[in-house]
């Protein structure tokens, strides 16, 4: 299994080294790992002038999967938008035409207390976010700041999906769904938008080719109240690109944190990009106190959906589960009673729980 490690910025190293004693310490149980390393986001700027440098997108592409870390740090924020760390992420994703983005938001029952939310509404959570990467308002042309026919400046960018890009990623709902529950809600904005209507109408259409799913449609901003009120009502969601960004990210704090959260972005083949869903946090950067499980469990949805390795994706699983139930927290997740551990120490927890 060749797979590209890119790191990134921020806490990016640290929780990616713990992920990376993961996987050697399966490849010492037989799994045959290749790895290679590349900067990306600001450590590509830096080292290349570039958020992707050439070498990194090339290595990406030759790569069977890629694990990638966080991007972004304030020391970039004033570069032109071009440079900034961020877009070496978004031209990552559009070049490997990852358009399938898989963020569970499963909570572990050790964790409930840990949930904003009281225990009886989030206890059982098992939630599976289908969001579109590719598209929409992040990627529509025309975009940009211009002057207008009044002489004042307007900020411009556009929400589109053509009907194949919809099409496409409701196909991974619907298969996803089978599954699961066989549950699957899309959400849009149809009531104001014209692209939503679009999506609401295709993904209607669908169905007949998947009578067994239960199909049903919410308004994004019902979406994000539910989410909060009954979030076991869900069991897959599909969404568009923004709409799946914000309501991915409520979904986390359902789980305790956001530290959790593991994701898959996959081309039709199934070829992946792996990554924790939250960002960079330089604040805590270098302090080791980060939270590595979620790049963790993002080594687990690489094995099960790049490399079809149900096994080794269980083992890793099983093996947060018993962290978890020894007690072993990072900052993001300790409460009183459980033992607090830095970075390190839950990924080494980890790789002897495995």
């Amino acid at each position: 299994m060749k797979i590209a490690v890119l790191p990134g910025d921020g806490i990016g190293p640290e929780i990616v080294a713990q992920a990376v004693k993961v996987l050697k310490a399966l490849a010492s149980d037989g799994l045959k790992v290749e790895l290679e390393e590349a900067p990306i986001g600001g450590a590509g700027y830096d080292a290349a002038g570039d958020p992707l440098p050439d070498a990194t997108m090339k290595l990406a592409q030759d790569a069977d999967a890629v694990l990638l870390g966080a991007v972004g740090g304030w020391q970039y924020d004033s570069l032109p938008r071009p440079m900034r760390p961020e877009q070496g992420l978004l031209r990552i994703r559009k070049g490997m035409n990852v358009f399938a983005n898989l963020r569970p938001a499963l909570l572990y029952p050790e964790l409930a207390s840990a949930s904003t939310l009281k225990p009886e509404v989030v206890s059982g959570l098992d939630i599976m976010i289908v969001r579109e990467l590719t598209g929409d308002i992040y990627f529509g042309q025309p975009r940009g700041i211009q002057v207008n026919d009044k002489g004042e400046r307007e900020g411009v960018n556009t929400m589109r999906y053509c009907e194949s890009e919809i099409r496409r990623i409701a196909k991974v709902g619907y298969e996803i769904a089978m599954k699961r529950g066989k549950k699957l809600c899309s959400v849009d904005k149809a009531n104001v938008l014209e692209t939503t209507e679009l999506w609401r109408e295709i993904v209607t259409g669908m169905n007949q080719d998947y009578p067994e799913v239960e199909l049903s449609h919410m308004y994004v901003d019902n979406a994000a109240m539910q989410l909060v009120r009954a979030p076991k009502q869900f069991d897959v969601m599909i969404t568009g690109n923004i709409f799946g960004d914000i309501l991915s990210d409520e979904a986390s704090m359902l789980t305790g944190s956001i530290g959790m959260l593991p994701s898959a972005s996959l081309d039709a083949n199934n070829k992946g990009l792996y990554e924790p869903s939250h960002g960079s946090a330089p604040d805590i950067a270098g302090k080791d106190i980060a939270n590595p499980l979620a790049t963790i469990l993002s080594v687990a949805m690489m094995l099960r959906y790049t490399f079809n390795s149900e096994e080794g994706a269980t083992r890793i699983e099983n093996a947060v589960k018993k962290v978890l139930a020894q007690g072993y927290r990072t900052a993001d997740i300790y409460t009183d009673g459980t033992r607090k551990a830095s970075c390190s120490e839950m990924g080494a927890a980890v790789v002897a729980a495995l």
